[in-house]
């Protein structure tokens, strides 16, 4: 459903039809603008469709407010689920758009994000306009302004915390920019109605919004199944976590959304409300709420071996981790064993080597280890082989000192070939960390024995279908894995004919 058709341009006509047919799966795609009421909506806005001489495109929230133009208050362009473009793609651009989202503008500043992407500040600026017609600074006040609304709507906070909680500076520069986005103060933008969400014991109640079809309690079931006790919990309904977070620890219980739209319910608790945006963006992460399913769905349910399970599962999401760091450890762990032994193994792991919280939440004790104390950990009681200590050492002391970078800026193509340079590591492994870390949309497993198994019922090979389903191969292993390992999805698989 990719609407982009050079870089730096849209298809209006296409733009037009679906702003004219009230089309939501073009939400966060693009925003539309008008010029006669000097707003800009999403694609479905409820309101008249304007004329097509008074409307023009933008890719961006950012670009659209920096044209002069202020958000919608009827159809909340601001809360709709991000660009899954900048999941899909793998160039700059992309990367600087997920550093931003995970908030690196308000940690490092436009220096630290340029140097992490290794290019200078002129020049990312210059690549940023060019494509998007804003720069850095810009995109990360929109991101700011899209979290404050967030918090001024669903949350009793104060207004100063909100402020310092979205990332602004200072309460006036937080005032500033909600009256120039929103074309109205925050008081106002609160009203006079008690909020949805409150701060009730230090939890904020927030709803994470996501493109239908979305089902919630496959995605959380799944990450639910290989929950690590210490560090994360599985009740039947809710999944929660320790989310490790640059100013402190974070505990964050999701659920699926009460009136079964599509969407999930999260309650955090964070350590300091400054980490709040990089909260929900890794738990937008790792829930997958930005797909575009039905552009998913397109490529595969067109082909006769995966229609079925499509039609059954329409919409299914690749549940990713919040940190790729430990994924990457934690796959490690699980090579060659189950996932009850992988779930065993690193249990064992996080008591030896994570950092306790002050104080347990249930039976959440720990944050999951960081590279630099795993890498100089004692394991030799944890139950891994002398092979697969080296391994977990190796990694963690790599990832700790800059030679293998896995944050939401990282190049993939980097990420795999310094993973795969790591003694023990696969390309299994590589594949997993590229899938569930790093949130590839186009990744296949090779020799994974679920999917051999799947494949095997399909009368295809692995080796056929390593470079079949692209460019959602990833969807396309969930699919399979489903197929084959039933009790890790909620919804029932179906057997599928040897000639498909």
């Amino acid at each position: 459903m990719l609407i982009v058709v050079h870089s730096n341009g849209l298809d209006v006509e296409r733009c037009y039809r679906a702003v004219a047919g009230r089309d939501p799966r073009f939400d966060g795609w693009f925003f539309t603008a008008v010029s006669t009421t000097g707003i800009y909506c999403r694609p479905s806005c409820p309101a008249r469709t304007p004329l097509a001489r008074n409307v023009s495109f933008f890719t961006t929230a950012a670009a659209a407010q920096g044209a002069g133009f202020r958000a919608c208050r009827r159809c909340r362009p601001d809360a709709v689920p991000g660009s899954p473009e900048w999941d899909v793609r793998a160039d700059v651009v992309a990367r600087a758009m997920r550093l931003i989202a995970d908030g690196e503008v308000e940690r490092a500043g436009v220096p630290g994000l340029a140097a992490r992407l290794g290019y200078s500040e002129r020049h990312l600026h210059r690549l940023l306009v060019g494509e998007l017609g804003v720069g850095p600074l810009a995109l990360a006040r929109a991101q700011r302004a899209q979290t404050a609304r967030l918090l001024i709507e669903t949350t009793d906070l104060p207004m100063a915390d909100i402020a310092f909680a979205a990332g602004f500076a200072s309460i006036r520069q937080f005032n500033d920019t909600v009256r120039e986005v929103f074309a109205a103060t925050p008081t106002r933008l609160r009203g006079t109605k008690s909020p949805a969400g409150s701060r009730a014991g230090g939890w904020l109640t927030l709803r994470l919004a996501a493109r239908a079809p979305y089902d919630a309690a496959e995605v959380l079931l799944f990450l639910g199944a290989h929950a690590v006790p210490g560090v994360e919990e599985w009740d039947g309904t809710t999944y929660s976590r320790v989310l490790d977070l640059p100013h402190g620890p974070a505990v964050v219980r999701l659920s699926p959304a009460p009136d079964g739209g599509a969407g999930v319910v999260a309650r955090l608790r964070p350590t300091e409300v400054r980490d709040l945006g990089a909260a929900v963006a890794r738990c937008r992460r790792m829930l997958d709420l930005d797909a575009d399913p039905c552009a998913v769905d397109d490529v595969l349910g067109a082909d006769p071996a995966l229609a079925p399970l499509v039609a059954a599962a329409p919409g299914r999401r690749v549940p990713a981790s919040p940190d790729a760091d430990e994924l990457a450890v934690r796959a490690v762990l699980g090579q060659q064993v189950s996932v009850a032994g992988a779930r065993t193994l690193t249990a064992r792991v996080v008591a030896a080597a994570g950092a306790r919280l002050p104080e347990p939440v249930g039976t959440l004790t720990h944050a999951f280890p960081r590279p630099g104390a795993l890498a100089v950990a004692d394991l030799t009681t944890v139950g891994l082989t002398g092979s697969r200590r080296r391994t977990v050492h190796a990694l963690a002391a790599a990832l700790a000192n800059g030679d293998i970078a896995l944050d939401p800026g990282a190049d993939r193509d980097e990420a795999g070939r310094a993973l795969i340079a790591v003694p023990g590591i696969g390309p299994w492994t590589v594949a997993l960390v590229a899938l569930r870390g790093l949130a590839d949309p186009d990744v296949w497993l090779p020799g994974d024995l679920a999917l051999r198994k799947s494949l095997s019922g399909m009368g295809s090979s692995d080796a056929e279908a390593a470079t079949r389903w692209r460019p959602w191969r990833s969807f396309a292993v969930l699919h399979l894995w489903a197929l084959a390992v039933p009790s890790l999805f909620t919804r029932p698989t179906i057997p599928l004919p040897r000639s498909a």
